[in-house]
């Protein structure tokens, strides 16, 4: 009976947890989207545009550890609430400051560092949580309907944002996000984070270790685990390599193709409406059997698609093959980055022992948050000086070469015991003579 009252409240969590998540991502980006033509509007400088990037960009990567150290050794329940809360004071305070005087760059800039913090420390602990939430058999579904959540706010947000800035003032845009927020606080409130989780309870007079001490042995619990580790330089590696599509693909599209504004709002939306649909296909299909494989070739794909953008450079088209070409790539690069991404995040939430989640996903939201702005200063100081098809293609290669490289057949095996032994058992026997 007990078992039963706990799936069912883990299917509640799979909900809530996705509601709250699509609410507090899609009202972020829409905020994202006014917030930064007004920037633009107010000052009509790139800089003070590119400024309030870092103020996002900059809190993620240094805070990361802290985040992670703080989702380990706290409630997590009190971190998110507590994150989500911050969040909705700040936002709440430039909403207080947009009705009495006009907005200044310094509050725009201070409410970026808040919710950024913010968006950190409840993102960290979040991953941290699923297998607290949710029973071990629906990891997979949990994290595509999270991925689901991020698609429809990447699909929507930009579409509604336009809609409103045309319509709407600054406070109207400050008042949905507040609103948002405050009902996912209210879902996350109702949320049991120890349902299914497998914390060691801290011993009452234990000698307590430094925070320092703490994130050191995260990264020393890393890096004895050959796989983990693997799998999270191969997606620092993509990361950093996804600089090259990032830049390349926005520089050729628009400058080289000369491609119309609405046009390559459809590429982006095939990228989304990708992603969203193998979303919705992992969240009610049953859980991958060799994860770590899947993702293997999915970043191989990736890697091909990767060297496919510089098909047009190389061969020529019309502007109507030119655009749809780019629309299929683009959907198809959707459906990769969630084959990819899907089955390490559910194989990493199964193989991280419960006490250092927080930790390592800090490690790899610090190194992701790092190396794709390094990714995407370098590639475009490249695209200024080198040919894009060049790039791209060399890119793809590298790519290629060092997921086969890292990811090779002894890997796999180590990752996947059960596939030597598969073949074993498929062998023919020995016949007798």
């Amino acid at each position: 009976m007990e078992e039963v009252l706990k799936l069912k409240k883990a299917t509640y969590h799979l909900w809530t947890f996705t509601i709250s998540k699509l609410l507090s991502t899609f009202g972020a980006q829409v905020y994202a989207f006014a917030i930064s033509f007004y920037i633009l509007q107010l000052t009509g400088s790139a800089t003070s545009f590119a400024a309030n990037l870092i103020c996002s960009i900059l809190p993620r990567t240094l805070l990361a550890p802290f985040a992670g150290y703080a989702a380990d050794k706290y409630s997590r329940k009190a971190i998110i609430i507590g994150a989500q809360i911050a969040a909705s004071l700040a936002i709440g305070g430039l909403l207080i400051v947009s009705l009495t005087t006009e907005l200044s760059l310094f509050a725009i800039y201070t409410t970026t560092v808040i919710l950024s913090i913010t968006s950190t420390f409840s993102g960290v602990t979040f991953s941290s949580s699923m297998t607290g939430l949710v029973d071990e058999s629906r990891i997979q579904k949990a994290m595509s309907l999270n991925q689901m959540s991020i698609s429809f706010a990447a699909i929507g947000s930009p579409a509604v944002g336009g809609i409103l800035y045309g319509t709407v003032s600054m406070p109207v845009f400050l008042q949905i996000y507040l609103a948002a927020s405050i009902i996912a606080v209210i879902l996350e409130s109702t949320m049991n984070f120890k349902l299914f989780a497998t914390r060691k309870e801290v011993v009452e007079g234990a000698p307590k270790e430094s925070m320092l001490q703490s994130i050191k042995e995260g990264f020393s619990y890393l890096m004895k685990q050959p796989i983990l580790k693997i799998m999270i330089f191969i997606s620092l590696i993509v990361n950093f390599l996804f600089g090259a599509f990032q830049v390349g693909y926005s520089f050729i599209l628009i400058e080289k193709l000369k491609l119309d504004p609405v046009h390559f709002g459809y590429t982006e939306m095939a990228f989304a409406i990708g992603m969203l649909l193998m979303s919705i296909y992992f969240s009610s299909t049953k859980e991958l059997k060799y994860p770590f494989l899947v993702s293997k070739w999915s970043i191989v794909a990736t890697g091909i698609l990767l060297g496919a953008i510089a098909t047009p450079l190389l061969v020529n088209m019309s502007y109507f093959v030119t655009t749809l070409f780019y629309i299929i790539v683009l959907f198809a690069f959707g459906v990769s980055m969630i084959v990819t991404n899907t089955p390490i995040m559910v194989m990493m939430q199964k193989t991280i022992d419960d006490d250092y989640k927080g930790r390592v996903f800090s490690i790899l939201e610090t190194g992701s948050m790092a190396l794709m702005p390094l990714g995407m200063v370098i590639f475009g100081f490249l695209y200024d000086v080198l040919a894009a098809e060049l790039i791209l293609i060399v890119s793809s290669i590298l790519l290629i070469v060092i997921v086969l490289v890292l990811a090779r057949p002894s890997v796999i095996k180590l990752a996947h015991p059960e596939l030597s032994k598969g073949r074993e058992d498929a062998s023919p026997e020995p016949q007798p003579e």
